[in-house]
């Protein structure tokens, strides 16, 4: 089974990505070309990709664990739904779930 997940941009722009079940977040976005870096390969060492999950969505995702909300203190741009794109593991369930990328997020690809 395919999951569509939308990213939605600093413009409001809209762009689909595919994953399987087991795909995390972080990969779905990049492969897409979402500016998320994801620099410490999922070990929450970093919070360089930091997404906000559309507010329909996050109660439906597993909570965040204490490691990870303790990463998003250092995120720039961080809202009440906020998370880390590489702590967020697809499943079918998750099929359409939306997220924001933050503009702070652009802002570090561009350094």
């Amino acid at each position: 089974m395919t999951i569509t997940i939308r990213f939605i941009d600093t413009h409001g722009d809209v762009t689909e990505a595919q994953a399987e079940p087991g795909d995390n977040l972080l990969r779905a976005a990049q492969a897409v070309g979402m500016p998320l870096e994801g620099t410490c390969e999922g070990q929450m060492a970093c919070s360089t990709c930091h997404v906000i999950v559309d507010g329909e969505w996050f109660d439906r995702l597993p909570e965040a664990v204490e490691e990870e909300e303790d990463m998003l203190d250092f995120a720039a741009g961080v809202r009440r739904t906020s998370r880390l794109s590489c702590q967020i593991e697809l499943t079918a369930e998750m099929d359409g779930l939306t997220v924001t990328i933050p503009a702070e997020s652009y802002d570090m690809r561009r350094m």
